[in-house]
């Protein structure tokens, strides 16, 4: 009997473990290969300077794109296969359950299957460079086979990379926001409810995706001055975008260049050939995230057995597809089955109220592809415009500068072109093909600016209706409401408008003085959470009341000077976040409990410096920084979000991110000066560039960018080829 046992036990044990090692390797051999682009010949030139910023020459375009993607794979190959395995729909398998919500958007947004429609009919000069940037990506595994995270994941080709295009871009214009109830069965259903400012009536949830803090970018800065309003003549442009600090939407800066005309500086994202914003010799640009309301839901009619749709008195099969969902729990992977259905609409999802299809600006299109690289090459206004005109680009706002000293605003978007007669802020009929809008509007309906009267112009995340200030701002009747637009100030917003509207002439320094301004306006949320503030009844001579009289005194400005500055910070960033994503606001009392506590329990008192608690924290060993910082939620000079690290400072990990000042004065060549939080090789703890611009961020200072080459090779610390092999 002992042995009948013994053998059942060995058994059991042999049977455990052929499941564990089944489970911890069934997924690479599962996924779908990739294809490698044809083979044929790169060869790139990459120059370092000091600050380890690559600039990447090629003979041909191609031949940059293949070095942009080894340089970048050089330092930071970890987010590159990161937003690879986004594109290929195994996320979850390298970040568990928050990957897994990732590869349910690309299967449920056919992200492979757009990128597979379409990329065919790009240029054929876009495909090369797509082609190229793989087969940089490809090399790079090959040469380096200890870094890759899962077996199989490459090679990868172009339609690769454009499949993570298809898949990141509608989440910048708040997708996510309405994904997530829709799949929960949560409020949102089964009306949007009333239009607010903020979200134009649709759901304020959050989908717990990596590329945006809360499911949703919080802010970004731009800035552009003519010329006859700078005090030197000069045209300038500042770009400020608030970025995550790490992960797939964190800033990469580089100069490309090649001998077919190709010549830009700026910043990109892992995965993207090309940088996204910056500037060439002639002009530049820069983006903030803007949120017209781009997506419409319609409840779909359906049959008893729930696989037919009526449409038009017609009924109609709802497709539908299984999908295996990869989901890494320590060493095992597992396999989640979901189905993923679409209807002409667009996506659909089934939940407990029925079902929903989900259509959106940008849907099935992946032109931006090719629009951002013509805009790289752009050589005025005329021709920038006219890439914007094609309503590629989904979303983004665009502020504009160039060396003639034209400056503009273009409040970018492709906003469906709806037909008038449904609500569109609400829950669509499904069964009413008129609802079904096929594209969207003309360029010339969106409002935009061009060489305003005031001479400057401003976006932080605002309606378009103030840009140029007062004489110069677009009237909010000149745009229709069906197009959705949102109507919201950002305290940013509210302080850069009276800045600029206040001084008299615009140079350098007072610009550099307005974009790390550290005030707060007491206006919208920042005014609800003082008023609440002050009704509150709090014992005499309790640690609240004497919180609340701190609070109540203080100067609304977040430079670290005052005792209340901490005590601000804690408070306000929850009521940002609350009024951004159209959520009720916290509890000002609770609110207020939990920072008094965190403050004494940490710090031993309620009126710390501000400066002990707000911390640029990266590295580890000889390439560690711990570095104070002004600034705060909704400020000019940012400080977005933070992680609460175990010894309660607040180490940010989104705001200011990459930071570029361009100059275009009379007569001479144009010139940029750049900063980025962390350095050039941000997951690289051993490289000499991790950190190596943390304290110039953290005092507000910038280095030099060397667009020219006599300039890169005058300053360079490292120049080498890559060939392809």
């Amino acid at each position: 009997m002992r042995k009948w046992t013994a053998r059942a036990g060995w058994a059991a044990l042999s049977a455990t473990i052929a499941i564990i090692v089944a489970l911890a390797s069934w997924e690479p051999f599962y996924a779908e290969q990739g294809s490698a682009p044809v083979e044929r010949q790169y060869r790139a030139e990459i120059v370092r300077d000091a600050y380890g910023v690559p600039h990447i020459y090629g003979a041909t375009d191609a031949d940059t794109a293949f070095g942009v993607a080894i340089a970048h794979a050089e330092d930071d190959f970890s987010t590159l296969q990161d937003v690879v395995a986004m594109s290929r729909g195994r996320y979850g398998a390298i970040a568990g359950e928050e990957g897994a919500a990732v590869d349910y958007a690309y299967h449920l947004l056919d992200a492979r299957g757009t990128a597979e429609r379409h990329y065919p009919e790009l240029p054929e000069d876009t495909r090369a460079l797509f082609d190229a940037y793989a087969s940089g990506l490809n090399q790079y595994a090959r040469e380096h086979p200890a870094e890759v995270k899962l077996a199989n994941l490459f090679p990868v080709g172009g339609v690769d990379v454009a499949a993570g295009f298809a898949l990141r871009q509608p989440f910048f214009f708040g997708l996510g926001n309405v994904i997530q109830p829709l799949v929960e069965g949560t409020p949102m259903l089964p009306e949007f409810g009333p239009p607010t400012p903020a979200t134009n009536g649709k759901s304020a949830h959050a989908w717990p995706l990596p590329w945006g803090e809360d499911g949703a970018l919080s802010g970004s800065n731009a800035f552009a001055i003519a010329p006859k309003r700078s005090d030197d003549g000069v045209t300038r442009l500042v770009s400020n975008s608030h970025q995550p600090w790490r992960g797939g939407v964190a800033w990469y800066e580089l100069t490309v260049e090649s001998g077919e005309g190709w010549h830009f500086t700026g910043a990109n994202f892992p995965g993207s050939p090309f940088p996204f914003l910056g500037h060439n010799e002639d002009l530049g640009w820069t983006n903030t995230v803007n949120r017209p309301d781009m997506i419409d839901v319609y409840r779909l009619e359906m049959d008893e057995s729930g696989t037919r749709y009526r449409l038009d008195g017609k009924w109609r099969d709802l497709e539908s597809r299984t999908v295996t969902l990869p989901v890494r729990i320590g060493p095992v992977v597992l396999p989640v089955r979901r189905t993923v259905y679409r209807s002409v609409h667009g996506p659909v999802i089934v939940n407990t109220e029925g079902a929903f299809a989900i259509r959106y600006g940008g849907i099935d299109n992946i032109d931006q592809l090719d629009a951002y690289y013509r805009l790289n090459k752009a050589k005025n206004l005329g021709e920038w415009q006219a890439q914007l005109a094609r309503m590629a680009i989904p979303s983004t706002n665009f502020v504009y500068a160039d060396k003639a000293g034209n400056i503009a605003y273009v409040y970018n978007a492709a906003i469906p072109d709806r037909p008038r007669g449904y609500d569109w802020r609400g829950v669509l009929p499904g069964d009413d093909g008129r609802a079904i809008w096929k594209g969207p509007v003309a360029f010339a309906a969106l409002p935009k600016l061009i060489n305003p009267a005031s001479g400057w112009l401003y976006n932080s995340n605002n309606e378009p209706f103030t840009a140029a200030g007062a004489g110069s701002d677009i009237p909010r009747s000149s745009v229709a409401p069906e197009m959705g637009v949102e109507l919201k100030q950002t305290n940013r917003s509210r302080r850069a408008w009276k800045l600029l509207s206040a001084a008299p002439v615009i140079g350098r320094a007072a610009l550099e003085a307005i974009k790390y301004d550290t005030a707060y306006e007491r206006a919208g949320y920042v005014a609800d959470l003082w008023d609440a503030l002050e009704r509150l009844d709090l014992p005499a001579g309790s640690d609240l009341a004497k919180a609340r009289a701190l609070l109540v005194d203080w100067d609304f400005t977040a430079d670290g000077k005052g005792r209340s500055d901490a005590l601000a910070l804690l408070m306000i960033k929850d009521f940002m976040s609350a009024e951004y994503q159209n959520k009720p606001l916290p509890d000002v009392r609770e609110k207020l409990e939990w920072a008094v506590e965190h403050l004494k329990q940490h710090f031993g008192r309620i009126d710390p410096p501000m400066a002990d608690l707000l911390r640029l924290r990266q590295g580890q060993g000889a390439s560690r920084v711990d570095l104070p910082l002004d600034g705060g939620s909704d400020t000019l000079r940012a400080s977005t979000t933070w992680d609460v690290e175990e010894d309660g400072r607040l180490s940010v990990k989104h705001g200011d991110s990459y930071i570029l000042f361009v100059e275009w004065e009379p007569g001479k060549p144009v010139r940029s000066q750049s900063i980025q939080p962390f350095g050039a090789a941000t997951t690289r703890p051993q490289n000499p560039h991790h950190t190596d611009q943390a304290r110039l961020f953290a005092t507000k200072k910038l280095k030099p960018v060397h667009f020219w080459r006599e300039d890169v090779l005058a300053n360079a610390r490292r120049r080498y080829v890559v060939e392809s092999n």
